[in-house]
């Protein structure tokens, strides 16, 4: 499941500094951001500053799309043939795209890169019949009110079981998460659920999260005590960033994903000036070179 960011031109990047500007929208991804580090959060989603791409995320997105093509076919047209064409098409379209170009992989990693994608894309075919799944959505953009607040997304794949009922799948190209972790990754699921609600007036009966990489499924029932808590952590969370945005107080907070951070270098935790990333950033970060 891929969130969907809010467009650019609706709300212009805040150069000038604090106050900041107060997002209107939040998507699952960016609630948990700003838990993660509420510095991060600034730069990316309050001044909108660039963020290099990974070889993980880069990978997640190309094996989406090779998926969305797959349930693009027939149903009966959905065989491993044709998602090996899917995957190559995807392959194709990202080689010309930012985020495969800034990666700036030699020949041995690309060709590393392709093949983990073809993995990905095979192990899906072990998990479940795509001939037998009567979706109804892919790739689908839903946003809804919460007051003065706007939650937004994109869910994966919508489909109808047996019965009619609706079911959420988000797939997951990293690692399966432990026990401990579940319930956080099945959160963001619940926002979706929660968007299904709001739009079409019914529950999901399930969500599920397809992890391809250990062909794992973890599957939740969502229900109204999961819809209320949603909102009601996204409205705090929320809160939050606007108190952040009218102080200025966005803090740091260090954590195992400060080594994939694009902005450590203006992190005051690592000795940067965060009043510099506004206008060092749009340049260091543009052409990145291979070390």
């Amino acid at each position: 499941m891929t969130d969907l960011a809010e467009p650019a031109s609706a709300v212009p990047p805040t150069v000038a500094g604090p106050p900041w500007t107060v997002p209107t929208s939040l998507s699952p991804s960016r609630v948990e951001a700003f838990l993660s580090c509420p510095l991060s959060f600034r730069f990316s989603s309050i001044e909108k500053l660039p963020d290099l791409p990974s070889v993980a995320s880069t990978r997640g997105s190309l094996v989406h799309r090779a998926l969305e093509l797959l349930f693009l076919h027939a149903a009966s047209d959905r065989t491993p043939a044709a998602l090996d064409r899917a995957v190559e098409t995807a392959i194709a379209e990202y080689r010309a795209s930012p985020d495969f170009t800034l990666l700036d992989l030699d020949a041995d990693q690309t060709a590393t890169f392709d093949h983990e994608c073809r993995t990905l894309a095979a192990n899906y075919l072990e998990m479940e019949d795509p001939t037998s799944i009567r979706e109804i959505g892919l790739e689908l953009k839903l946003e809804a009110p919460v007051g003065d607040l706007t939650l937004r997304g994109i869910i994966d794949r919508l489909e109808l079981d047996a019965d009619g009922e609706l079911i959420v799948t988000d797939y997951k190209t990293g690692r399966a998460p432990s026990p401990n972790w579940e319930r956080k990754s099945l959160s963001g699921l619940n926002f979706y659920s929660f968007l299904c609600e709001s739009l079409f007036g019914k529950r999901p009966s399930a969500i599920r999260l397809m992890y391809l990489s250990s062909k794992e499924t973890i599957t939740a029932t969502p229900n109204a005590q999961s819809t209320k808590f949603l909102v009601t952590r996204t409205n705090a969370v929320w809160k939050a960033v606007a108190t952040a945005c009218e102080r200025d107080d966005f803090r740091p907070r260090q954590g195992p994903l400060c080594n994939y951070c694009s902005y450590q270098r203006w992190c005051p935790e690592f000795g940067g000036d965060p009043s510099l990333a506004g206008s060092e950033a749009p340049v260091v970060l543009a052409a990145p070179t291979r070390s």
